[in-house]
């Protein structure tokens, strides 16, 4: 645990309030991993945390948060939720729109989305707190949605995507309960803010299990609702972008694991890439030259994108930038190939190159010379 994290715990419990470690971060130490990050609980309310903290910012709508700085640590400080029965202001799908009220240690554990990330570690005597049996489903290595599942999805449809997270980045099954709606429930994501969803995206895939990942979204159809155009390229059993796409997740993991740099706009170029290249090529047989009609077709798919998971621009301009490269592979004479390889993203767009390659879209000699052209 962080020092900036201790001191947080140790202000609140002095000044006369709960305080407690939560979530995530219980969970790794629990299971011997090391925590991404710390978050604390306490009965102390937004305006009150505030008060003791000169550093610190209130944040959210749905629910008030205080985001608390220390030594350059930023530390989240949450309010224990009351039950269910003071829920506030569901919209007509049953999704909570705002969540403003406070409650007890216990009704806070039973309002947390998932038994083992409703673990609490106290301050005030160093013991662990657990109303949701969430150590069982640590032992046991199960995923389980706490209270009625497809209530759960209804209130907030992101749990399903973390349901799969969890279950991925853990190594652990869906409890039966947990996992049943799933299949069901994909439309919901529909109603999520697709800004949400693109940080949501980012955690499935950037962390070194997308591959796995990818299968269980498509095994609970939440694919299609997340990446419908891809989705709809993919039931034309076009073989070359499935290899493409399994490939690059693959590399993309295999980078993780070596604690290499990874790029969202290489992920967006993978997961994109066959809706673009289908609307390229009807774009050319309309008579447009190759690079508008890839540029054009880039623009297209992201914005119908953009109405589920939005790319920010400083993601899609790299994107678009590996996609419209790779027509200058095809060029091996005179001075463009040393123009080519000194381009700031030359190396993500011969790495695309490769799996396209790989995809059976690009001669192998012509990537040959490329990987040979670099040792030159």
């Amino acid at each position: 645990m962080t020092r900036a994290t201790l001191d947080v715990l140790y202000h609140l419990h002095k000044s006369g309030f709960q305080a407690c470690l939560v979530g995530g971060g219980v969970r790794d130490l629990m299971l011997g991993h090391t925590p991404k990050d710390f978050d604390v609980a306490t009965n102390a309310t937004p305006d009150e945390i505030k008060q003791l903290f000169r550093r610190c910012r209130l944040i959210g709508r749905r629910f008030r948060l205080a985001h608390v700085h220390i030594n350059h640590e930023l530390i989240e400080v949450a309010t224990f939720r009351a039950g269910q029965t003071a829920i506030l202001q569901p919209s007509t799908e049953g999704m909570l729109l705002r969540d403003n009220v406070y409650g007890s240690l216990e009704e806070d554990a039973l309002r947390r989305d998932f038994s083992i990330n409703a673990l609490y570690y106290n301050i005030a005597d160093f013991s662990l707190i657990d109303y949701a049996d969430g150590m069982h489903d640590l032992q046991a290595g199960i995923v389980r949605l706490i209270g009625d599942p497809s209530l759960r999805y209804q209130e907030d449809p992101v749990r399903m995507i973390r349901a799969i997270r969890f279950a991925t980045k853990l190594g652990f099954s869906l409890a039966p309960a947990t996992e049943a709606p799933l299949s069901t429930h994909g439309h919901l994501l529909s109603a999520v803010p697709a800004a949400r969803l693109t940080d949501e995206i980012l955690k499935l895939f950037m962390f070194g299990y997308a591959w796995d990942t990818f299968n269980l979204l498509q095994q609970y159809d939440l694919y299609t609702p997340l990446f419908p155009l891809t989705a709809e390229c993919a039931q034309e059993n076009h073989p070359g972008a499935a290899v493409l796409i399994e490939q690059g997740l693959r590399n993309t993991d295999q980078r993780v694991q070596q604690g290499l740099p990874i790029t969202p706009a290489f992920l967006f170029a993978i997961l994109l890439w066959e809706p673009v290249r289908q609307r390229s090529h009807q774009l050319c047989t309309q008579g447009i030259a190759r690079y508008p009609a890839l540029h054009q077709a880039a623009t297209e798919i992201f914005i119908q994108q953009s109405k589920t998971v939005s790319l920010p621009k400083r993601f899609s301009t790299m994107t678009r930038d590996i996609w419209s490269l790779q027509a200058s592979f095809l060029a091996t004479k005179g001075r463009r190939p040393k123009r080519l390889i000194t381009h700031p993203r030359f190396r993500a767009a011969y790495d695309f190159m490769l799996l396209r390659t790989q995809a059976g879209e690009v001669d192998a000699d012509l990537a040959s010379w490329w990987t040979d052209y670099q040792t030159k």
